[in-house]
């Protein structure tokens, strides 16, 4: 498929099949993924794979806040990707100060690089997956025993799509551009 096509057809997958994504399969999901633009090419995005069930279930179980759709996925899945990020480099000049005014915020605009790439090679993997946002970061990374200086970004349950959901309406490119 061609990057106009993936970039159009992939949907957030919250239904997964039993099938257990293999480590080759992963690990060509990730070459990928490792290839998206960061700040001053910093690289600080990481990828923790989970698929022991019993640290699937307590993450559901305690760090979703109580978000339904959230508790409903991670059901769904036996492979679940923490994304995790390098903490004080992506933004930082080398003596801790910042070029842009957004600061140490630059982290996340990159760890959302990182994940979009990321779900991309796997829709084109025939892998399906979501992007979660609400989560307890110290929780989870509590439970995966996240090395020091790392900083939980995102969830990103994935696996074979049990189907693939229908597009949900988008806004008019006149709604989302004006030229001056």
């Amino acid at each position: 498929m061609d990057a106009i096509e993936c970039i159009k057809s992939r949907r957030s997958v919250r239904r997964y099949t039993d099938e257990v994504i293999s480590k080759e399969l992963m690990d060509s999901i990730i070459d990928v993924a490792r290839t998206a633009p960061s700040w001053k090419n910093t690289q600080t995005a990481r990828y923790v794979v989970v698929q022991d069930k019993a640290m699937i279930e307590k993450i559901k179980d305690e760090t979703l806040l109580g978000f339904e759709g959230n508790i409903k996925t991670l059901a769904q899945c036996n492979t679940l990707v923490v994304l995790t990020q390098i903490n004080g480099r992506c933004g930082y000049e080398r003596d801790g100060s910042f070029t842009t005014s957004k600061g140490a915020a630059w982290e996340m605009f990159d760890a959302g690089i990182a994940a979009q790439t990321f779900c991309l090679a796997a829709h084109e993997k025939g892998v399906g997956s979501c992007i979660l946002g609400i989560f307890d970061d110290a929780k989870v990374a509590d439970i995966i025993g996240l090395p020091e200086g790392q900083t939980v970004a995102a969830l990103i349950p994935v696996g074979i799509p049990k189907f693939i959901p229908d597009p949900v309406p988008r806004k008019e490119v006149s709604e989302l551009v004006s030229y001056k």
